[in-house]
């Protein structure tokens, strides 16, 4: 920004002595502190830089940024100590004017400066009691800021000095990059001069340890790293299109208020708690670190329940906040959480909708130490709240399909933008994690997948016993988490099984539980006997509808073979479901062709799952079960083992990192 500055030569005279100085001193500390105060920051710290920044084991570490942003630099200061009061900051000076101004600006900030530079043409500069102050901080769990191309330059070039006192005292070095509005002074660095009540941004990129040897080219390594974290600080074309998307999403705000009501009407969301999806709540903040995990609907819940349960073993005083954005999965929490030792501590919020006055109140309201979305949960306004909030944010299980990866290339730039902001993406699969990169994703690991992680469905002996009592001895088969429209095609298939076997029984288990009602009445005349009613299917009973939430580890014990909906061809439908829930359960599977949401773990059960293209090719599988029984015997899968039993402690443990344990 071009606005009239003052020179160098105009600070000099300012800065002579005396009283001048002192008022010019003052002048420079309020302004920046105004400017600073004011200013609107967003920290985007690298995960691994996390802990580095806020040591609790007596580590400490180098912070290195240009002398441009030296100004700037105060931001990340008190952000570290807001997580960590006892921090102590250290920053490296020269010993001329300059330092000891910076010196005299920053004193009631509670940095302390350690004055020298490194001693040229038998000038004594201080360096070498620089340097034993600098290693003794270093080596008592402190923070040195330091500037590699300082104090005179060349402008970012970083000097062979911060490799070798990184490699004298042992500590990493982080790289940082900073921007804000700003203008910028005529000296030799281009130092820029924050603005009041605009935007900032701060970047940390990962940790640097170098190894012995060449220390220019160390040097180098820490350079390119400190120029890709400005860079990244710098605004793009990618934050125009960001605010573009929270305008419009600002816009359309009433019409989703109308859609909630709709949603209301279909019994897709609770009266009583229709505010908390505007971000609104009645339920107060509880005391101490607040971790917040969102899992859209019930398999990702499931999935996220383990994680939730190791990381309140690890802290007795810690809270989780749990978001979904189905009743379905509200119910299935509220059962789960009643039932564990650690449910007081877990609070159920329906996530608000992914407009910016919404999603502000409730962070604003909750105020979490560190946020975990759940599988494909993309929310471009919520993702950038939560960054310009300095919340860690982290995308658990991730996966992205073809198809969401191809309609997130029509906008890449809000896409790369938005996965910049997560500090930890835990892939499920090498494929996710592909498409993850491809839309500019850098900081992705495949640790596994939480849903093979899991343990097998639960279900409660008496209650099983009595399905098995229902069934009796007729033929029976499992349509399980079908969608709306997939019953029709199940209807089908039965018509042509019965031709065979007259006494059938087809078990319909919904994946939305609401539809039951509508299922049953479309299928059968009378209605079908539906569970959710406390019915059971009669001799002349067709179809039994089960439309009951988190009973499936009993139909897929009960019932020995299960076709996987969400998966035949039709409006609305596509991806599937995990296979995995009933394989672990011994089951013969079935699946129509859409398995994009889970293409590994079905290339991992391979020929062990029949793929059925519509309703006729379903009927002859199950048919070709039930005339052959030996078939069926050796059909049926073995108990799927279950995956990495670690997994959830791993990213429970990475979680914790994250909000600053």
């Amino acid at each position: 920004m071009l606005l009239p500055r003052p020179g160098p030569d105009m600070l000099k005279r300012l800065l002579a002595g005396g009283r001048g100085r002192a008022l010019a001193i003052g002048m420079l500390r309020s302004y920046l502190v105004l400017a600073l105060r004011t200013t609107r920051w967003t920290f985007d710290i690298h995960p691994d830089a996390l802990p580095v920044l806020t040591p609790r084991d007596g580590r400490s570490a180098l912070v290195a940024f240009w002398h441009e942003t030296l100004v700037l630099t105060p931001a990340l200061w008190w952000w570290a100590a807001r997580r960590d009061p006892a921090l102590r900051m250290h920053v490296l000076v020269s010993r001329n004017r300059d330092g000891r101004m910076i010196a005299d600006i920053v004193a009631p900030w509670g940095v302390d400066v350690i004055a020298g530079s490194t001693d040229r043409k038998n000038r004594n500069k201080g360096g070498a009691a620089a340097l034993r102050g600098l290693l003794d901080q270093l080596g008592d769990g402190s923070l040195v800021a330091v500037t590699p191309d300082g104090p005179r330059g060349p402008r970012r070039h970083a000097q062979s000095g911060i490799a070798g006192l990184a490699l004298l005292s042992g500590a990493p070095v982080v790289p940082v990059g900073a921007w804000c509005r700003s203008w910028r002074l005529g000296t030799w660095d281009r130092m820029l001069i924050p603005l009041p009540f605009g935007r900032g941004r701060v970047v940390c990129g990962a940790p640097i340890t170098p190894s012995r040897g060449d220390r220019a080219e160390a040097a180098r390594r820490i350079g390119d790293a400190i120029d890709a974290a400005t860079d990244a600080a710098c605004p793009t074309p990618a934050g125009m299109l960001s605010r573009l998307w929270a305008l419009l999403a600002t816009l359309i705000a009433p019409a989703l208020v109308l859609l909630l009501r709709r949603r209301l009407a279909r019994g897709k969301e609770r009266r009583d708690r229709l505010r908390e999806r505007m971000g609104l709540t009645a339920r107060p903040r509880p005391a101490g670190r607040l971790v917040w995990l969102h899992a859209a609907s019930v398999g990702e819940s499931l999935s996220i329940l383990p994680v939730i349960e190791r990381m309140l073993a690890r802290d007795a005083t810690l809270h989780v906040l749990v978001t979904t954005a189905t009743v379905t999965a509200a119910d299935l929490l509220d059962r789960r959480m009643a039932d564990a030792a650690w449910g007081g501590r877990t609070i159920h919020q329906f996530v608000p909708l992914d407009v910016p006055r919404w999603i502000g109140r409730f962070l604003r309201h909750w105020r979490p130490d560190a946020a975990a979305l759940t599988e494909s949960e993309l929310w471009p306004n919520l993702v950038e709240a939560c960054h310009r909030a300095g919340i860690p944010i982290a995308l658990v299980n991730a996966r992205l399909s073809d198809r969401s990866r191809d309609g997130w290339r029509r906008v890449s730039g809000l896409a790369q933008r938005m996965l910049s902001h997560f500090g930890w993406i835990a892939a499920r699969s090498a494929e996710d994690a592909a498409r993850l990169r491809a839309l500019g994703a850098t900081r992705v690991d495949v640790p596994g997948d939480l849903k093979d992680a899991a343990p097998p469905l639960p279900a409660d002996p008496v209650q099983l016993a009595g399905i098995v009592g229902a069934i009796a001895d007729r033929p029976v088969w499992l349509a399980a988490s079908t969608h709306d429209g997939e019953e029709e095609l199940i209807a089908r298939a039965d018509r042509l099984i019965r031709a065979r076997h007259p006494n059938l029984l087809t078990v319909i288990v919904p994946r939305h539980p609401e539809r039951g009602a509508d299922i049953a009445a479309r299928l059968d005349t009378p209605p079908a006997p539906r569970r959710a009613l406390g019915a059971t299917p009669g001799p002349a009973d067709r179809f039994w509808i089960c439309d009951t939430m988190g009973e499936l580890g009993l139909f897929y014990r009960a019932v020995p073979i299960v076709f996987i909906g969400n998966s035949l061809p039709g409006p609305g439908r596509r991806g599937g479901h995990n296979p995995m829930e009933p394989a672990r359960l011994g089951a013969a599977l079935a699946s129509g062709p859409l398995t994009d949401n889970f293409t590994e773990a079905f290339a991992r059960l391979g020929d062990a799952v029949a793929i059925v293209a519509d309703p006729a090719a379903l009927a002859d599988w199950v048919d070709g079960l039930l005339s052959d029984p030996a078939r069926l015997a050796q059909d049926r899968l073995p108990a799927a083992p279950v995956g990495d039993p670690d997994l959830p402690d791993r990213i429970a443990a990475r979680l914790l990192t994250m909000a600053g344990y």
